[in-house]
């Protein structure tokens, strides 16, 4: 396992032997240490990644696809080792963690193939005598910063399209969970993908942030994490006019019609909301049941919530693992508190035990003001509020600044295609909670955030376009 960063085909420790502590936070121990890297060691890896750019965006496609099929073929050939690194760092359970795997190497494999579509257009001429063409080309050198929950899909579903388009990148992953991010490193550059075009840096996120927003060699910031942080590198690389993805916060929610068939709509839901613990931003983080199956869907959820077990991720049994940190299990149970003081009814569940393990938590009757219908919980808190009309569920839905997800349990197709027109979010699934995959756009509106990751549209977040017009013909 190596605990340096990498770039410019380097492995180094911090000049100022600075370094950031990471622990298994289902025992507390100490799982690594990775640099924390200072400001003239940041701006090296994109000198590197600038550096490296020329040669690496002109490099025929077909051979970095190639380049990219070989460290997934590595990844494939470590991904036990992988998951269990995942689970080390992250806490979630190694069923989880295997299945992270699974997802973030369908990124690294489509867009394996993607780099040998890029086309681009020729044009009908506006006069005679004219050839008119629009080339595709790499924007440069990016930045990729990713957040805890998803160490390694969140990383390869921003490098994986980047190299492929003939970018550049240097890759920030969270301070919780660095050493997935550097094992994937080591896996790249036995792939033999160049000094230079994948760099991973750990540091301070402040200092970091404030680096790449103002260098004008960095041209794209891919970010998933708050609304928050979103914003302010958004606003901080206004200046230097920066191409922006920005996957941000979500407030999800799961509609259950009264046409719903029940068994679907408690599979979508334990699905939807308990998946990697409810630290997820695709979390339906409010579920709304219509008056007409609300007490039957109530008594079937409360079994199946109050199944789950929470402990080690490393044993098999378990299903929800420790939360990332304290502070986490502090927001869900002030949601808990919060929705309780509002008249909700607590049937599963409860507080932690002074751990970092939150149980899998189920309330009825919630208000629909109450702090878990209007903030990310990320947590394993499921609230239940019932409504009325058709009307009245799609209105409290919508009813959020934020729009990444959403979910809908019906069996009546003019309900299904009703509510999929009217609900505000880029994505929804339709009696299922298990949406992601590879092969479709991945995304919101409103305030969570701008762009598409995964699909044919993910390659285009690192493209320019490039106009000719040849005149004299």
């Amino acid at each position: 396992m190596r605990a340096q960063t990498h770039h410019g085909g380097q492995w180094q420790d911090a000049a100022s032997g600075a370094t950031i502590t990471v622990k298994d936070p289902y025992t507390g121990e100490i799982a690594g240490s990775v640099p924390s890297l200072g400001e003239a060691e940041i701006r090296a890896a994109i000198a590197a990644a600038e550096k490296a750019f020329p040669r690496w965006s002109r490099t025929p496609n077909r051979e970095r696809g190639v380049l990219l099929r070989r460290w997934l073929d590595l990844i494939e050939r470590h991904k036990e080792d992988l998951a269990q690194l995942i689970t080390l760092e992250n806490g979630k359970p190694l069923k989880e963690a295997r299945a992270e795997i699974a997802y973030g190497s369908g990124f690294i494999e489509l867009y394996a193939e993607e780099a040998t579509r890029i086309m681009g257009e020729i044009i009908p001429p506006n006069m005679p005598g004219r050839r008119l063409m629009a080339e595709r080309e790499p924007i440069g050198v990016c930045v990729a910063i990713t957040p805890w929950n998803f160490p390694m899909a969140m990383l390869t579903r921003k490098i994986a399209p980047a190299l492929a388009a003939g970018c550049t990148m240097v890759c920030k992953p969270a301070s919780e969970t660095p050493l997935t991010a550097l094992a994937l490193a080591v896996l790249a550059e036995e792939a033999g993908i160049p000094a230079g075009v994948l760099s991973v840096v750990t540091s301070e996120p402040a200092l970091f942030g404030d680096i790449v927003t103002a260098s004008s060699v960095v041209r794209k910031i891919t970010f998933t994490g708050s609304t928050r942080v979103g914003a302010i590198l958004m606003s901080a690389s206004g200046p230097t006019i920066k191409r922006l993805s920005l996957e941000l916060g979500g407030n999800a929610p799961l509609l259950v019609f009264d046409d719903a068939d029940l068994d679907l709509a408690i599979e979508t839901a334990m699905v939807a909301k308990f998946r990697n613990g409810g630290q997820s931003c695709i979390a339906a983080n409010r579920i709304y049941v219509q008056r007409g199956i609300y007490e039957d869907f109530l008594a079937a959820f409360q079994k199946r919530v109050a199944a789950l077990k929470v402990g080690d991720g490393f044993d098999p049994e378990t299903d929800i693992g420790p939360l990332i940190s304290r502070r986490a299990v502090e927001k869900v149970e002030a949601h808990l508190d919060d929705a309780l003081a509002g008249g909700a009814r607590l049937i599963a569940g409860g507080k932690s035990d002074g751990s970092l393990l939150s149980p899998a938590t189920l309330l009825r009757d919630v208000a629909p003001n109450a702090l878990l219908a209007r903030e990310e919980t990320f947590g394993p808190l499921a609230g239940v509020i019932p409504f009325g009309s058709y009307e009245q569920g799609i209105a409290m839905a919508n009813d959020t600044p934020f729009g990444l997800a959403a979910y809908l349990c019906s069996s009546r197709q003019e309900t299904i295609a009703r509510a999929s027109r009217d609900l505000e979010t880029g994505m929804i699934g339709i009696n299922t909670g298990l949406i992601s995959t590879a092969s479709a756009p991945f995304g919101g509106v409103k305030q969570s955030g701008i762009g598409r990751e995964g699909s044919k549209h993910g390659i285009d977040e690192y493209l320019n376009y490039k106009y000719l017009c040849h005149a004299g013909l």
